[in-house]
């Protein structure tokens, strides 16, 4: 297979377009491997790019950040900017004195806006673009509009004739243990879960020191396993300092360590009092469904033996394909999940203003009479602020589930529209 069968078309290409006409400093952020690289060269090959892996470049970015961004072209990526924050305030005088839109690309590994100080240099100066690992739409090389499809409220019920022999495309349990990274992709399911492991040994010994202090990075490597069997439960950080045998503070700085470096996602509680949502418990997922399985010692012929855990990754695993359409759909959009006292949930919480719409996720492929009460309890809540709920579940047709507001929509429904 070829080099150009192995790129896959990213969704976001017209957003950072959009935003370096009239922005003087675009910074991409995601995971490593995720893409930014490929993204920023093929987008923009006319563009001079320098990246901070380099050791040469490295060096004089840290030592003389002045110097190092005097000598750049007008027009510039600079790829891994997290490795020397020392350049941003160098970037900002530099765009202070030619405010010029266009001037840098920056991508980053690590979430500069949850490191300390970062976020105060380039304030009002900089558009953030987010980009995650490969969509399932991306992979089909699809436009990925089911989030738009479903805020817009275009999805209606529908019949579909069985599909053709050979025409289903991969399973739905292969897209989990799959993940987004484009590099294991190419691999068999066994080799993936080594370059999975790899990489996170990578990112353990190597770029953790450019975002945080820690003595024991093993530790944060088992936190993260310990993730991966929790992704989609509600964060007990207590319990989990338990487990380790740590204080309940280094869990919670690894734990913001995991979220600098795109690993971790805390999802909060919505509540209708937006100052109780600060007060109620987050739900954590790892953002990549491939490296959690790997982690969780999970693979796809454990479907059906390991249906509660698999159901937990098949609901971290949409939350991600709905946040990563988000970016190219509707940047203003907020995420949550909603849990009452009497332990009614929905999976995930989308809210646009005031204006809410629910998703609940059922590994499933039928439906039962208990099916949408979670969307239920929450329209109650949020009156005529309620829009739409949908269930995804593993069927193949779009049903009603009772409320005209509540469809019932097949998985796949995610990469096809």
């Amino acid at each position: 297979m070829d080099e150009a069968s192995h790129w896959f078309p990213r969704n976001l290409a017209p957003v950072i377009k959009e935003a370096l006409a009239d922005t003087p400093v675009v910074c991409l952020l995601g995971p490593r491997q995720c893409g930014k690289t490929s993204l920023a060269e093929k987008t923009f090959p006319k563009r001079a790019f320098i990246s901070l892996d380099e050791p040469n470049y490295y060096r004089v970015a840290r030592h003389d950040p002045a110097g190092f961004i005097a000598g750049l072209p007008e027009e510039i990526t600079i790829d891994e900017v997290q490795r020397a924050p020392e350049l941003l305030p160098v970037i900002k005088q530099a765009v202070d004195r030619d405010r010029r839109p266009g001037r840098f690309l920056l991508t980053g590994s690590a979430n500069l806006l949850l490191l300390p100080k970062v976020s105060e240099s380039l304030a009002g100066r900089l558009e953030i673009v987010n980009l995650q690992p490969l969509t399932e739409s991306e992979k089909e090389r699809r436009p990925g509009r089911f989030l738009q499809t479903f805020l817009s409220g275009a999805i209606e019920p529908e019949i579909q004739a069985p599909p053709k022999s050979g025409a289903t495309g991969p399973a739905l349990v292969q897209r989990l243990v799959a993940g987004g990274y484009p590099e294991p992709l190419r691999r068999s399911p066994g080799r993936a879960r080594q370059w999975r492991r790899q990489y996170l040994k990578s990112i353990i010994e190597r770029d953790i020191q450019d975002v945080a202090r820690v003595k024991n990075a093993e530790e944060v490597t088992r936190l993260l396993e310990l993730l991966a069997l929790r992704s989609a439960e509600l964060l007990n950080a207590s319990n989990l300092a338990k487990e380790l045998a740590l204080h309940r503070d280094t869990v919670n700085h690894y734990l913001t360590i995991l979220e600098r470096l795109f690993l971790l996602r805390r999802l909060p509680a919505w509540h209708r009092n937006n100052a109780k949502r600060l007060i109620k418990t987050p739900k954590v997922h790892l953002l990549d469904s491939g490296l959690a399985a790997t982690l969780a010692g999970l693979k796809a012929e454990d479907w059906l033996a390991q249906r509660e855990r698999m159901g937990h990754l098949l609901e971290s695993f949409v939350i991600q394909q709905i946040i990563a359409q988000a970016a190219w759909t509707d940047p203003d959009l907020r995420f949550w999940h909603y849990r009452d006292k009497d332990q009614v949930e929905v999976d995930m919480v989308v809210t646009r203003g005031a204006k809410t719409w629910g998703i609940e996720v059922k590994a499933a492929e039928t439906l039962n009479n208990k099916d949408g009460q979670g969307l239920a309890h929450l329209a109650e809540k949020c009156g005529r602020n309620f829009q739409a709920g949908l269930l995804l579940y593993n069927g193949r047709d779009i049903l009603p589930l009772g409320d005209k507001k509540f469809l019932a929509v097949p998985m796949r429904k995610l990469w096809e529209l």
